[in-house]
């Protein structure tokens, strides 16, 4: 069953309606609903369209939360083959917010490494919620090293609200351990490429997305900060996100602009969740096309093409 966010409680009404009808249709095989059901569902469909043809920056970050997403390991399941996970930073543990490991896409090697959130309570508890601890970027770094040494291109999936804050990490060395992971992206010779699959969170993000190029979802977002966490700090009132998520320019179309990000790609209507099998093939696509534009840079062009991409970052936005 869909769960529906808050603004989608009148779409949420008329879907139930057109399901009761059904479901009394089912009881009853005697009772033909088609053409009222089916006048609900051209309802349905009108206001989908309407709900998502302008969707405000808070709005987008509602549906990049969206709990029914398809997360990282959805996507290695369906986009990449003879996936063989690897785990632990050896050091201190295996960070399960942080899944990675060789895989094949499109039938080439390659190291695929992203946040998992997981799917239901007991999973999403277990995986942190996708915030990652500093054993998490280590492990990330452990990887993209291995990647490196074997010239396999790294590919790596956003999803995060951030790195995660809690006093261990913070022992453990939290902002090193990012700051080494966002070394380890800029210093690899090898292709690198990023999709923002649902959550781009401030530099739990970053540690992963400091890429060739990048591509985000088309209603998720990319953040130093989350608009409740910008709002709580300017406002003292984490009740203002709404106007923190305009100010912050964090959907994809504004970072296309800005020069952030290098495409959006395009999601089914009413968001990821409503066909995870049409997203996802379409990240496959993005990620295809991403890593043919890197195809024949050597390890000294690929690093020099990323070092430039960053340091060009806020030209576009001072430009216009």
């Amino acid at each position: 069953m869909t769960q529906y966010l808050d603004f989608e409680k009148p779409l949420a009404e008329i879907e139930g309606k057109a399901e009761e009808l059904r479901a009394l249709a089912r009881a009853n095989a005697e009772m033909d609903v088609t053409e009222e059901a089916s006048a609900l569902d051209a309802k349905a469909a009108k206001l989908l369209d309407e709900l998502y043809k302008d969707l405000t920056p808070w709005r987008k970050c509602q549906v990049a939360r969206h709990p029914e997403r398809p997360h990282c390991r959805d996507y290695i399941e369906k986009i990449f083959t003879e996936y063989t996970p690897l785990a632990g930073d050896r050091n201190f543990a295996d960070d399960l917010a942080v899944m990675g490991g060789l895989a094949r896409f499109n039938d080439r090697p390659v190291m695929v490494i992203g946040h998992e959130k997981g799917s239901d309570t007991k999973s999403r508890i277990a995986h942190n919620f996708g915030m990652a601890r500093p054993e998490g970027y280590r492990k990330a770094v452990r990887l993209m090293e291995m990647a490196g040494r074997f010239g396999l291109p790294v590919i790596t999936l956003i999803d995060t609200a951030g790195a995660y804050p809690g006093k261990g990490a913070e022992e453990r060395g939290q902002s090193e351990a990012i700051a080494r992971s966002t070394e380890m992206c800029l210093r690899i010779g090898v292709p690198l490429v990023s999709v923002v699959i649902g959550e781009g969170g401030s530099g739990g993000a970053v540690a992963f997305a400091t890429a060739n190029r990048v591509a985000m979802l088309e209603h998720s977002i990319y953040s130093v900060i989350s608009p409740e966490g910008c709002a709580s700090i300017l406002w003292k009132n984490a009740e203002k996100m709404r106007e923190a998520a305009e100010a912050l320019r964090l959907t994809a179309q504004d970072l296309l602009k800005l020069g952030v990000i290098d495409r959006v790609i395009a999601e089914p209507r009413g968001g990821a969740h409503r066909d995870k099998t049409k997203t996802m093939e379409a990240v496959g696509s993005a990620i295809a096309a991403m890593l043919k534009d890197l195809d024949g840079k050597d390890g000294a062009a690929l690093i020099k093409d990323r070092r430039q991409k960053f340091l060009d970052l806020g030209s576009k936005g001072l430009a216009a």
